[in-house]
């Protein structure tokens, strides 16, 4: 009941934040011409994706960041792994961990586009680069963190290395994962979407930047509802995943 609760709170804020917007449209306290009302964002929305190409650029937004975020996840989880699971290798890989990771990943579009030009590659290794972090240090902090009991256990029952990964030390730094494969996602929208801006590609950010320019705004506010769109479903996504993969933790 109070889960219900919660949720039917949120969406009365919602709403009533969807009502103000549209009164400050309608007072036309911001110029029209750069704040629409919800009723005309909507409108271009339900247009774009019928008549125009917004679909498109919804696609490719979601296959950038997607593309992104599992070549992150990937590295991120083996790596943070052999570090976490290692002092020596924590001790080896640690300087370089701490040059690089203040690194904004904005520093480093200029050096993509050097190497791969203005290209879906660049996009690529962009995204993963900036979203590599959180899954990386929250693997690292999950694998280190496990209970020392737990490994003289599996010494005790003399289970081999990767059955002491995978039903010892995984499970145990599951949660921080999970957390780290969350926050990820956010960069790698974030990172999507000023790639498309910056090089041209197909996406939402190509969409709202080229609206801005022509000053139509009603495109602009479509184009940004549907990438908290996107943000809202893989978070959510990523929330039914980690309930059923951590069913064990629950009571």
């Amino acid at each position: 009941m109070r889960s219900l609760r919660d949720r039917l709170l949120g969406v009365v804020v919602l709403a009533l934040l969807v009502a103000l917007w549209q009164i400050v449209a309608n007072l036309k306290l911001v110029s029209p011409v750069y704040l629409p009302g919800p009723d005309r964002a909507f409108t271009a929305l339900v247009h774009g994706l019928a008549a125009s190409d917004l679909g498109a650029k919804l696609m490719g937004t979601i296959e950038h960041m997607i593309e992104g975020w599992l070549l992150a996840s990937i590295a991120g989880i083996a790596l943070g792994a052999l570090i976490g699971a290692s002092s020596q290798a924590r001790a080896f890989i640690a300087p370089t961990l701490e040059f690089l990771r203040p690194l904004p990943a904005s520093a480093i579009i200029p050096v993509a586009i050097a190497v791969f030009g203005l290209s879906p590659a660049m996009a690529l290794g962009v995204i993963a680069f900036g979203a590599i972090w959180p899954m990386l240090l929250a693997t690292i902090h999950g694998f280190a963190a496990v209970e020392p009991r737990l490994y003289e256990v599996a010494a005790a029952l003399r289970l081999s290395r990767p059955a002491v990964i995978f039903k010892i030390a995984l499970p145990s730094a599951l949660p921080d994962i999970l957390a780290g494969l969350r926050l990820g996602l956010t960069v790698a929208l974030i990172l999507a979407v000023v790639c498309e801006m910056i090089a041209g590609l197909n996406g939402l950010g190509n969409w709202v930047l080229l609206s801005a320019r022509m000053f139509r705004s009603a495109d602009l506010f479509a184009g940004v509802i549907l990438l908290g769109a996107v943000g809202f479903v893989g978070a959510l996504a990523l929330n039914i995943a980690e309930r059923r993969l951590l069913a064990w933790r629950a009571p």
